[in-house]
């Protein structure tokens, strides 16, 4: 029997709400070809030109708003996810974060000397999107070869639609739903629109109709909106909204170039503004809550539906260390133990190695 292992990677956070630490996790972040996916010499201008001189300040106070005693929202969350995870089974579970601590590369050495030979990666991405799930398979994939060539990774593919996913988030946002509430929206993190049409491999799809999320094609596979769109009416099936209360919209756009449409700052003061008094707002991209979800939403978009004629604004948490959705984690491992070593890979490998 090989022995086996599970990493789940998330996206990271500064070690420190400081200046110079989150200086450090922007110029790591974002000098990423697959978040700035502009050639190395425009990308290298861009961050240290154009971003890094003003934006570690204004991100400092950000983070300083909601840094806890115990650290980082998003690692002291996601450590917390591990160890429930870890209780409930055999294997080892590790946590890594696509960008500074704990690194991917701490997490591979300590696998390896644990005798690992298969590991099951898991992204703490539902959707598929180049700047997040695609570049964590990446750079796991990358340190493997550099340091561990002899573990055989295995992907947990996208699970957006997946029904333990699902149920979790709907589960989890169901007390935020039993009060009275004039409208529902849904916020997930913003792309720029040239991604989108980026990983689409037809080359003739994403966004090039109305209705192209909703139009059947192979592009969906790796559309981030098309896969958001998805989860939004698969939640909706299990906790029935009327339409008429419920918008979509995107978050945390960077630069002047269009990103997907709505703009979530734009749609909570416009709806305020139309006569929305009782707000909900869920952030099923994210699984931890983060500064997207906790200072953008929750402090700025606070303040942004109050300031336009809005009365109550709900967050809802992030699905965090639920238990259910300890629960889904729990069955991609199970399912990734109980499947012979060598099985079929996962359903993004020729496309990721492209």
């Amino acid at each position: 029997m090989k022995r086996k292992a599970v990493l789940l990677v998330n996206l990271g956070s500064p070690d420190s709400p400081a200046v110079p630490d989150v200086r450090r996790y922007l110029r790591e972040f974002l000098m990423d070809g697959r978040v700035i996916d502009a050639p190395w010499p425009i990308r290298f201008g861009i961050v240290h030109f154009t971003i890094l001189p003003k934006r570690p300040h204004a991100s400092s106070h950000a983070y300083q708003s909601i840094w806890t005693e115990e650290g980082s929202p998003l690692i002291v969350i996601s450590q917390r996810l591990r160890a429930a995870l870890q209780a409930r089974v055999e294997i080892p579970v590790e946590l890594a974060m696509r960008y500074r601590n704990p690194s991917i590369a701490a997490a591979v050495r300590k696998l390896a000397g644990l005798g690992t030979e298969e590991l099951l990666l898991i992204p703490l991405f539902p959707h598929y999107a180049m700047s997040s799930y695609e570049t964590a398979v990446e750079a796991a994939r990358a340190e493997l070869a550099r340091n561990a060539p002899s573990i055989r990774l295995r992907v947990a593919p996208p699970y957006y639609d997946a029904p333990d996913y699902l149920h979790a988030l709907s589960e989890s946002a169901a007390p935020f739903l039993e009060e009275p509430f004039d409208h529902l929206l849904f916020s997930f993190h913003g792309l720029p629109e040239r991604h989108l049409r980026k990983a689409d491999p037809t080359g003739s799809h994403c966004l090039k109709t109305a209705n192209c999320c909703e139009a059947p094609s192979p592009a969906h596979a790796t559309c981030y909106r098309a896969q958001c769109l998805a989860t939004v009416r698969a939640f909706l099936a299990r906790q029935p909204v009327p339409k008429a209360k419920v918008s979509v919209a995107f978050q945390s756009r960077l630069g002047k170039e269009p990103w997907m449409l709505p703009y979530t700052d734009r749609e909570i003061a416009r709806r305020a503004r139309a006569g929305v008094k009782r707000l909900v707002i869920l952030s099923p991209a994210f699984v931890a809550d983060c500064l997207e979800t906790l200072e953008e939403l929750g402090i700025q978009g606070r303040n942004a539906f109050l300031e336009a004629g809005g009365e109550r604004f709900t967050l809802v948490p992030c699905l965090n260390d639920h238990p259910l959705w300890v629960t889904a984690l729990q069955r991609m491992v199970t399912d990734f133990t109980g499947s012979p070593c060598g099985e079929t890979e996962d359903l993004f490998n020729s496309f990721l190695q492209k």
